[in-house]
């Protein structure tokens, strides 16, 4: 399908939230593309609701329950959403799989899963996007990475092993896709987040916020936005973001 005048075509957001991935949803919407965002199909009333809010607030969205785990799934994923919707422009991939163990108690389960959603799933959309934005010579797949993203700390052995294995597909499909026109940019959220996780862990969260000391989900999102709107002679790759008072 051929994007439409005046159409800054779609955005896809895999692993989208209450927090950062529903940020990036509102903010692209905002910026005028349609968006898609997805979700296990557990979630897909949460995801609803999402949608239905970019659309009260005059963009368009649709939601999608897709494993982004399963080869099957987003390889029809991305072929409704070229068929249906229009051409991808945008493609985040936003899952984390943030979890604590310590080494002895990491199963090979635990070890398995934890990569198969921060790190596999991120290979599937990033090949998938490749697949349908390659023939057209545009576009953008921006990744998600953290803190465990560089450096393994104690009780996250699988988490940064995926988010190290996550940056390595990142950093590939860069130098890969970047002479046919395809901007891979991978964002290191570096410090705690606005949202349920951390508003049901911090009692300070509000205090925190007023200080400009915790990531705020809406000034991440800017920072996608300015990626993909990034002229080609000047990409960036990587970027890290945290609050000005985290010590790194």
């Amino acid at each position: 399908m051929e994007r439409t005048a005046g159409s800054k075509g779609v955005c896809l957001v895999v692993g989208a939230g209450d927090g950062v991935g529903g940020a990036i949803a509102r903010a692209f919407a905002a910026e005028g593309h349609e968006v898609c965002v997805t979700r296990r199909a557990r979630n897909l009333d949460q995801l609803q609701s999402l949608a239905e809010t970019i659309r009260q607030s005059g963009g368009k969205a649709r939601a999608y329950g897709v494993d982004a785990r399963s080869e099957a799934e987003m390889v029809g994923l991305f072929d409704a959403i070229e068929r249906d919707v229009g051409p991808l422009e945008v493609v985040v991939f936003n899952i984390g799989a943030n979890v604590r163990f310590g080494v002895v108690e990491t199963t090979s389960r635990v070890f398995t899963k934890v990569w198969e959603m921060a790190c596999f799933a991120g290979f599937l959309t990033g090949r998938e996007a490749a697949r349908v934005m390659t023939p057209r010579g545009r576009g953008s797949i921006l990744f998600t990475g953290a803190t465990a993203s560089l450096r393994g700390r104690e009780g996250f052995s699988a988490f940064a092993a995926a988010k190290h294995g996550l940056r390595a597909v990142a950093q590939s499909m860069a130098r890969e896709l970047g002479p046919k026109g395809i901007h891979v940019a991978h964002v290191v959220v570096d410090g705690a987040i606005d949202g349920v996780f951390t508003r049901a862990n911090r009692p300070d969260v509000e205090d925190l916020l007023a200080r400009d000391q915790i990531l705020k989900p809406e000034e991440i999102a800017r920072s996608y936005v300015m990626l993909h709107n990034q002229q080609r002679s000047a990409w960036t790759h990587e970027m890290d973001l945290r609050p000005w008072s985290e010590a790194w």
